[in-house]
C-alpha cells in the first residue's frame, strides 16, 4: 500500500474488476480509455499484463480510479511510464495529482527511476493541465498516434518529468 496525501494506492484485485469496468464505462472517462465492448475483460487483461503495474485509487474508503505504469529496462533508456483513470464524481479534488506524485515517489525510492513519461491525448486537455501541476513538461506532439473510437487517427502529447521536477 502507497500513501498519499488524500489517496491511498494499492494493487489491484480481481474483486476491483466491476467497479473499474464501471468507472471506465463513464462517458467521460470511456472517451480516452474506451477498451471495447467489454470493459471488465479490459480491466483483467490489465490485471494480466506481467509489463504493467496496477495500483487502485482509493480516497476515503472508496475505489475512485487506477493508476498503472510500466518500465524500460533497457538500461540506456530506462524510464517508468504511467496512465491514470478517476471517477468523474471524484474530480477536481487533487487526487490525481496526489495518486500520480505518490506513485512517482514510490518508483523513485524503490527502483530508482529518474525519468517519467505520460501520454494524453492532444485534445484531453483536463489530463494536460493535471499532469502539467505535478511537473510533467510537454516533449512534443506525437501525430496521429492513436485510433479514436471514431476510427480516425489522433494526436497524443508526449510529457515527461525528472524527479527532481516533482511538484508538492
Amino acid at each position: 500500500m502507497l500513501r498519499g496525501r488524500a489517496v491511498t494506492l494499492r494493487p489491484v484485485t480481481e474483486a476491483d474488476v466491476p467497479a473499474l469496468a464501471a468507472i471506465r464505462a463513464t462517458p467521460e472517462v470511456h472517451r480516452w480509455w474506451r477498451g471495447g465492448d467489454d470493459l471488465a475483460a479490459s480491466a483483467r487483461a490489465d490485471l494480466a499484463d506481467d509489463a504493467l503495474t496496477v495500483y487502485v485509487i482509493e480516497h476515503a474508503g472508496r475505489l475512485v480510479g487506477a493508476i498503472q505504469w510500466y518500465a524500460e529496462t533497457d538500461p540506456d533508456y530506462r524510464h517508468a511510464s504511467l496512465d491514470v483513470f478517476l471517477d468523474p464524481a471524484a474530480r477536481g479534488n487533487g487526487l490525481g495529482g496526489d495518486a500520480v506524485r505518490t506513485l512517482v515517489r514510490h518508483l523513485v525510492d524503490e527502483y530508482g527511476h529518474h525519468r517519467f513519461t505520460i501520454d494524453p491525448a492532444a485534445a484531453n486537455t483536463a489530463a494536460i493541465r493535471a499532469y502539467a501541476k505535478v511537473g510533467f513538461r510537454p516533449v512534443g506532439v506525437m501525430r496521429r498516434y492513436e485510433r479514436g473510437a471514431d476510427g480516425r487517427w489522433h494526436d497524443a502529447l508526449l510529457m515527461d518529468l525528472l524527479a527532481e521536477e516533482l511538484a508538492d
